[in-house]
């Protein structure tokens, strides 16, 4: 399957995608000998949640992801944990080999974090992501801290929800979270399509078992879950501060790009291609 971003307006992104290639392969590799660290298929722990604390230990890159409350259940859904830890720390692995950013770490690894709605500590992180947000159920409090936390310039990312159920819950919660701000689909045109990689085209990326276990199918829940979405929020001055992916799981192409080859080449060059796209947008808006 041919790769939808367009390395051919910058040579320099030829080589980015081979490094990406390279350091896939040896990931699957290891992988395949040790279950990916805990993140390999049948393998999943969540080991330590290492919540956010006060003082980040440097000012390098990080994400945190988003504790939340369940208030209704999705097929395959794990409520926030999804794609967590793993997806997390690949992508910002990923994202310190092929760009110049300074990604946070220590002797223990890269550094990510869970962050309540409730903690203070979600006003340090620049960058967040949640999961499975067609189950989200939010408080007064934590809609008002959300709300605050993304009009003072936070940037959040949610993905991996599938369906007409899902997506009324969670256009229902944020329309409480951002009041009068429109949700729209976002074009192609925009330069968050083109922060480094050219990308042409939303992927859909269906979870790793159900690919599998389907022959290859990526629509999760068969016609109505055809069309993936990428859809946002913006602010006053024109910024997108939420994105979301529907009818997608990009972040299983982090989490799994070591399961096999295959499944790499069709879906992780592409999504690595969009989060590195969206984190560095997140970084200069």
């Amino acid at each position: 399957m041919r790769s939808r971003f367009d390395a051919r307006s910058t040579p320099t992104l030829c080589l980015t995608a081979l490094l990406v290639l390279a350091s896939a392969s040896l990931a699957w590799a290891q992988f395949g000998r040790r279950g990916g660290g805990g993140g390999g298929f049948g393998g999943f722990g969540f080991g330590n949640i290492r919540m956010a604390p006060a003082d980040f230990p440097d000012r390098d890159f990080t994400l945190c992801r988003v504790m939340y409350q369940s208030v209704r259940q999705e097929a395959d859904g794990a409520g926030w944990r999804t794609d967590y830890p793993v997806g997390d720390r690949n992508l910002l692995t990923r994202f310190g080999e092929l760009t110049r950013t300074r990604v946070s770490q220590d002797r223990e690894g890269i550094n990510h974090w869970v962050v309540r709605l409730t903690d203070d500590s979600i006003f340090k992180c620049g960058y967040s992501v949640a999961s499975d947000v067609g189950t989200m159920g939010l408080s007064d409090v934590e809609m008002r801290t959300l709300r605050t936390y993304l009009l003072k310039g936070g940037f959040l990312w949610v993905d991996d929800f599938w369906g007409e159920a899902a997506w009324r819950q969670w256009s229902s919660v944020m329309a409480k979270v951002l009041p009068g701000v429109t949700i729209e689909d976002i074009p192609l045109s925009d330069p968050i399509f083109t922060s480094q990689f050219e990308v042409k085209t939303i992927i859909q990326v269906p979870r790793y078992p159900f690919w599998v276990a389907s022959g290859g199918q990526t629509s999760e829940r068969g016609a109505e879950t055809r069309v993936p979405h990428f859809r946002g929020m913006r602010d006053d001055h024109g910024r997108i501060m939420v994105v979301m992916t529907h009818n997608t799981d990009i972040a299983d192409s982090w989490e799994r790009e070591g399961e096999q080859p295959e499944y790499f080449i069709k879906f992780s060059v592409d999504g690595y291609a969009l989060g590195v796209n969206v984190l560095l947008y997140a970084q200069s808006h």
